[in-house]
């Protein structure tokens, strides 16, 4: 019996000591992998497998170092795609323009719904299509959501309501799009996969 016993443990502990072995050569190849990407200053990917490498086992030296990248790069890609969507956007609807007219956005309004981003702040204004004349009708903190602190998220950012969306220009940097992910409340984030709300915006300014 005790042999039997001995046998067993045997057994599980050399499987144990199996998979750690493959989680840390698995981990290593993603870092090493990411740390390439991050040299060629291909961000999103080193985001992603930093994020990978982090997850697998956190605790090591590896998964320190993960993190530490990880905030890094998430600076970097929030710089940059903020300096795109800086300035003034008018909503162009729900679909993306190249699908319909501007003639045909919001027909039956007599104003046009504006979007001003600074760096700290979103701003909407309606603006009267006859006079011009702009008024502000809410103001939100640009926040940027992330789940976890090691996700690999960088473009989304949450609203007051608990709205989240994942913003992105297009490559001639004069089209953004935003699309509802997610909402927040006190239960938790509930993920929104299917009918996401969109809304398309052209620059402006």
């Amino acid at each position: 019996m005790k042999k039997a016993l001995l046998f067993i443990f045997l057994v599980i502990a050399t499987k144990t000591i199996a998979q750690n072995a493959s989680k840390t050569a698995f981990q290593k190849s993603r870092y090493e992998l990411a740390v390439s990407c991050y040299e060629k200053a291909d961000y999103k990917n080193a985001l992603e497998l930093f994020h990978v490498a982090y997850k697998m086992k956190p605790d090591t030296k590896i998964g320190e170092e993960s993190i530490k990248k990880i905030d890094t790069i998430k600076t970097v890609l929030r710089e940059t795609a903020l300096n795109q969507v800086l300035g003034t956007w008018k909503m162009a609807g729900d679909k993306p323009v190249w699908a319909v007219s501007q003639t045909q956005s919001n027909p039956q309004k007599d104003f046009d719904e504006l979007v001003e981003i600074t760096e700290k702040e979103i701003l909407f204004y309606e603006r009267n299509k006859k006079t011009q004349e702009k008024k502000m009708v809410k103001s939100e903190d640009l926040v940027y959501y992330n789940k976890e602190e090691s996700d690999a998220l960088f473009s989304d950012i949450i609203l007051s309501d608990g709205t989240i969306w994942n913003c992105s220009v297009n490559e001639n940097a004069d089209e953004l799009r935003a699309i509802n992910v997610g909402k927040k409340d006190e239960n938790g984030v509930v993920k929104i996969e299917s009918d996401n709300d969109e809304i398309y915006y052209v620059k402006v300014k």
